[in-house]
Order: C-alpha cells, then structure tokens, then sequence
C-alpha cells in the first residue's frame, strides 16, 4: 500500500465579516512573503562577496515580524509559516532552473493562502468547512464527498479576479496501485489544430479553440476598459467582464481536456507523447496564441496522475526524434519537410496524412522504450 494524494476544489461563498478575515489573511500572506524576499535580497547583496559569512546568515521567519506589526497575529500563523515555505521553494526552483527568479507577490494578481491540518482545526459539517481563526463554519458548494477514508492534509484558499473564493482540499489515502500488464498502447502527435492525432484510428481530439472564439468579444470588452478612467467604478465594472469572459475560456478549455485525458486513461494502458518545449515553439513559429490556446502542458499534467492512479504508463520520447519525417511503413528518413506538406509520401509508395504518421512513429518509438515491440 502506497500513501496517494487528492485535491477537492469546492467554491466557498463567505459572508461579510469572513471576506474581510479572508482579505486580511491575503493582505498579511502578501506583506510577510515580500518582506522576507526583500530581506533575502538585501542580505545577499551585503554578503555577496564573502560566501562563507553568507552561508551562516539565518534566513528570515514571520515571527521575527510579529513584534513589529501585531496584525499579523490577528491571521492564521500557519499561514504565514507556509508563505515561508513557498518562498524558500520559489528560491529552490530557482536555483535548479525551473523558474525565474522569485517576484513580489501583487494585489492585482490572485489571492491565495495555505493553511495545515492540525489537531483536527480543519472539519467539514454540511455543506460548510471550519478553518483556523474563522468564529464560523464558511459555507460551501460541496458537489462530491471526500471519501471517510482520505484524511484531510491541508487546504488552499483562492479569491479569483472576478471575486469567486475557492478552496482546494489536499487529501492523503492509501491505495495499492499495481502496475497494468501494458496491451494497449496509442501514440498521439501535438497538433495546432486540434490539440492531438492519435495513432489507432487517425482522429483528431478536435479542441474547440475556445480562446480564437471568444477573441472579438475579448477585443471588444478591452477597447471598452482601455475608455475608462481607471480606478472608477465603471471601470471596475468593465474589469469584472473582461476577467469574466478569461475565467469562462479557461475554465472551456480545463474542462475539456478533463474530458479527453479520462478517455485516453480509461481506452489504453499507456500513452506516448513527444517531451515538446512548448515555450520554445510559440517563439520560434510564433504560434503563440495557438499553443497557449491549445494547453498541451495543462493537457500531458492531468493524462499522467490519471494514468498513473490507475497504474499505467505515459511515456515521453525526445523532442529531436524525426517523427514527421519517418515513414511509418518502411522507416526511411526524409531529408526535409516543410510545414506546408500536409501528405507524406515515400518512396516505397506509402502515402498517410502526415499528423497520423507522425503519431504512428511516435506510438513505435515508445514501445521501444516498454520493450514491446
């Protein structure tokens, strides 16, 4: 048995006095994370040049800053211990060139805070969850049970830029996942298009393009603001449709790769993908509306845990490998393929649409790798 992790969003819809406690936690999660990261930098800028005498500096905590601002007793102190936490990870993920360097954090930007289970702070009764410093319970739409066996380990709360509030649940279970004897296996190649080409029946995933759809009346809503004085209340009330109309287009296009990502994990054993550089591709094609549109990256994250809850496998082959330009009969490489060539065509006659031969290659490549050849 294997200890597992699953995350619950629910919307929470707080009354009065608890969005005022919610926007005094954000406020003092947002002032204590920039105050450290301050610190930090200045730190460094002193000892940059003695690394000896930089190593033993001590890094700075939240209750270092209670004295000199009681408020922030009046929020959660678990709180302001993991906004320590996410700091020292932005700075880890910096470090090891998974990020950029660590920003401050903005009020413009989304509110969130993380709280932990301690001593059972964190209960869930009808519909409404108690949370630490809350007198109490915060109403929420709770549209499935937590199961009685997940326990419950710490929980995230959000406030969008349309004002919603939602809070994610992190759980931890037990579970025996035993590796699925791999039979069926499916290849799909990126397209821009239609998000993929699989490699059985040559269909296309067929993704709507949510954000191309909603592009005039994005365009629109936006001419409307950039009219408006800033700050005033009819521009907040034009701020709000605009954040409106990006809030339904994402939660469009999450929804749907939920969708296909199940299919895929519930139809085959294991899935072969290209390992892409998303980031690389919209700059050097200049795809960018449509790679960020398509959500490939969102796509591959949530195929590989339902996929691996289940015991099955995604594989990734190299970016490198000629996918489009091998024959998927004979496997011979061509030496050049523009992008305007939609049919490939060999020498030995084969000739396949050539999204699907891609996808074909890339499903050979990857049982390989499974040694199911």
């Amino acid at each position: 048995m294997t200890k597992q992790n699953k995350a619950f969003k629910f919307r929470l819809y707080p009354n009065k006095e608890q969005k005022e406690l919610l926007a005094k936690t954000f406020g003092c999660i947002r002032f204590v994370y920039n105050k450290m990261l301050t610190e930090r930098k200045e730190t460094y800028e002193k000892f940059k040049d003695d690394k000896e005498t930089l190593k033993k500096q001590k890094l700075p905590t939240p209750a270092k800053y209670k004295k000199e601002f009681p408020f922030l007793r009046e929020v959660d102190s678990l709180a302001l211990a993991n906004a320590q936490i996410h700091l020292q990870n932005a700075y880890k993920n910096f470090f090891e060139g998974r990020a950029e360097f660590p920003k401050f954090k903005s009020k413009k930007h989304k509110q969130s805070y993380t709280t932990n289970m301690v001593n059972g702070n964190i209960k869930i009764e009808d519909s409404h969850i108690k949370l630490p410093k809350f007198k109490k319970p915060i109403k929420m739409k709770q549209h499935r049970e937590i199961p009685a066996e997940y326990k419950i380990k710490s929980c995230t709360i959000s406030k969008t830029k349309t004002g919603k509030y939602y809070i994610s649940i992190l759980t931890e279970y037990e579970k025996d996942i035993r590796p699925v004897k791999i039979q069926k296996v499916v290849g799909l190649d990126f397209a821009m298009d239609g998000l993929y080409v699989e490699s059985e029946q040559g269909e296309k995933a067929n993704y709507p393009r949510y954000y191309r759809q909603a592009l005039d009346k994005l365009a629109k809503a936006q001419r409307i603001l950039s009219r408006r004085k800033k700050g005033s209340a009819r521009w907040e009330k034009q701020r709000l449709k605009v954040a409106k109309l990006h809030e339904k287009t994402a939660n469009q296009r999450r929804n749907f790769l939920h969708h296909k990502s199940k299919e895929l994990a519930t139809n085959y054993d294991a899935v072969i993908i290209e390992d892409l550089d998303m980031k690389g591709m919209s700059q050097a094609l200049n795809f960018g509306k449509s790679v960020h549109d398509n959500g490939w990256g969102m796509f591959t994250t949530f195929l590989q845990y339902k996929l691996e809850e289940q015991g099955k496998k995604l594989i990734k082959i190299d970016k490198w490998f000629p996918s489009s330009k091998t024959c998927s009969c004979c496997g011979q490489v061509r030496e050049s393929l523009s992008l305007s060539e939609r049919t490939f065509r060999c020498e030995c006659g084969f000739e396949s649409d050539r999204d699907v031969n891609a996808a074909i290659n890339i499903k050979h490549e990857g049982m390989k790798r499974l040694a199911i050849a």
